[in-house]
């Protein structure tokens, strides 16, 4: 029985005391068929494109100064992002990326290799971006606290982002769908017409979600150099 509305997102599933749920990280890969590493399908063609737009908006982004193969880190974070997304729309699927655990674990580490090696090697350039341009001399005290702590809730605003979108829908579709037992018939073609449109936004969610992340996660990498 369930006490808490929000222990369906709970990995619960242990085996030898190892937590089953995790391993949908890994379901995504199931999806691809062999024939996608051997010959070049449609579906091939479509993932090359995807990867070529993304490289191409990454290496913008970051400009000419950046390290050459850079944009690939943010790609495979884009892809795995929206694997597992995807993976938690199907039924009796944990959705790793709605726990602050997988999230946060993959925006802290970046986000400090990247003050790390800007710290160390751009110092000057760093404190640049402590005070903005055209600052009034009053306020530079001010605006260097305030960007000292908006740099530092980065991190956590990337990895609560991503959780609490893809919590929010799920919770949406699991109190829409706990109310169909207790509907009346004429009802229900309405309750399933309204679960197939949100999980059609969940969809777009999912996809919008991965490349707010890696987007996100460019742009503060720029702002070392």
């Amino acid at each position: 029985m369930m006490t808490n509305l929000f222990s369906t997102f709970d990995p619960s599933t242990n085996l030898f005391n190892l937590s089953l749920n995790w391993t949908s990280t890994f379901l995504g890969l199931l999806l691809i068929p062999l024939l996608f590493w051997l010959t070049p399908s449609r579906m091939n063609i479509i993932w090359n494109k995807l990867n070529m737009n993304l490289h191409n908006e990454f290496k913008t982004l970051l400009g000419t100064n950046s390290f050459n193969g850079t944009t690939f880190i943010f790609i495979s974070i884009f892809i795995m992002m929206m694997f597992n997304n995807f993976m938690g729309l199907f039924p009796y699927i944990f959705t790793s990326t709605s726990h602050m655990t997988l999230t946060f674990t993959i925006a802290l580490p970046m986000w400090f290799s990247f003050m790390l090696f800007g710290w160390i090697n751009h110092t000057n350039h760093m404190f640049k971006h402590l005070v903005p341009q055209g600052t009034p001399m009053l306020l530079m005290s001010f605006m260097v606290l305030i960007e000292t702590i908006s740099n530092m809730i980065r991190p956590g605003t990337l990895a609560v982002r991503m959780a609490a979108n893809m919590i929010a829908g799920h919770l949406l579709l699991t109190l829409l769908g706990n109310t169909g037992p207790s509907m009346a018939m004429s009802m229900i073609s309405f309750l399933i017409i309204g679960q197939m449109m949100l999980l059609m936004l969940e969809s777009a969610v999912a996809m919008i979600q991965a490349y707010v992340f890696s987007i996100l996660s460019t742009l503060y990498s720029s702002e070392v150099y």
